[in-house]
């Protein structure tokens, strides 16, 4: 496989499968597990993060200036979005802190990447299919606790672990505290701006501390592809969420975690 069609191929991977609860780690190894392709680069995980980022900044753009004028304008009628402001913050820290704490342990694989990420699929598809069944749907977004979005903000660590799926664990954790699909999944969305921002900031971290070549063609394509999809994604996920459910995506998880062990 050309290094061109790869980039095609791993940004369009990226984007549809950041947002979605289905483990975008799990989707990226499968083309060097299939077609034994190129590794890519680290200059090209940032490409790819940098489009996602930008795809979910845009998609709720109107949100986003509704809570920093929430922040700086005290008036009631932006309170609700002052309370999202916080809750989205309060969700952030965990990770940022257990990632600092666990940087050198995360480092160190005690089964293989492959093997961790199939075996995650399996585990979080059970426990995602548990939150889904045992829902009771009665909170919205702006009725999140302190509790609730730091409740969230724990299970979401769990994504540190390759294959558990950030977007997943987030899901079952606002699911668990009673929150609505649609607006559990709009929550997760909302956190992976900090989140996708926080790695990105230790990718170029990490970039800057070695020589590191790249080639702009495969950096654009990869930008661009995985901005664009991971838009629609988030468009389409959030219109037909509530009429499919989660279990289209449990089945699809336990079937991939299958695969992929099965390929070790």
């Amino acid at each position: 496989m050309s290094d061109i069609l790869l980039s095609l191929l791993l940004g369009l991977i990226q984007g549809l499968t950041e947002f979605l609860p289905v483990s975008s780690s799990a989707h990226l190894i499968l083309p060097g597990l299939i077609f034994s392709s190129n590794d890519l680069g680290l200059s090209f995980d940032i490409a790819v993060h940098a489009g996602t980022l930008m795809a979910v900044i845009y998609f709720f753009r109107s949100e986003l200036a509704l809570m920093t004028k929430s922040v700086f304008i005290n008036e009631s009628i932006n309170d609700k979005y002052k309370q999202l402001s916080f809750n989205l913050i309060i969700a952030t820290l965990p990770i940022i802190f257990i990632g600092f704490v666990l940087a050198d342990l995360l480092e160190q694989r005690v089964f293989s990447e492959k093997f961790t990420i199939a075996v995650s699929n399996l585990l979080f598809a059970g426990v995602l299919l548990i939150a889904f069944m045992k829902r009771k749907a009665n909170k919205n977004l702006f009725e999140i606790t302190i509790f609730g979005a730091l409740l969230i903000g724990l299970f979401q660590c769990f994504a540190l672990i390759p294959g558990a799926s950030r977007s997943g664990t987030a899901i079952t954790a606002a699911l668990l505290i009673g929150m609505n699909l649609k607006d559990a999944s709009k929550f997760s969305f909302m956190l992976s701006i900090p989140t996708i921002l926080g790695s990105l900031v230790l990718l170029i971290i990490k970039m800057q501390a070695s020589e590191i070549n790249f080639n702009l063609i495969h950096l654009t394509i990869g930008f661009f592809v995985s901005m664009i999809f991971a838009f629609f994604t988030i468009k389409l996920f959030l219109d037909f969420v509530e009429r499919i459910g989660m279990i289209p995506f449990v089945i699809y998880r336990i079937f991939l975690g299958i695969f992929l062990l099965l390929l070790l």
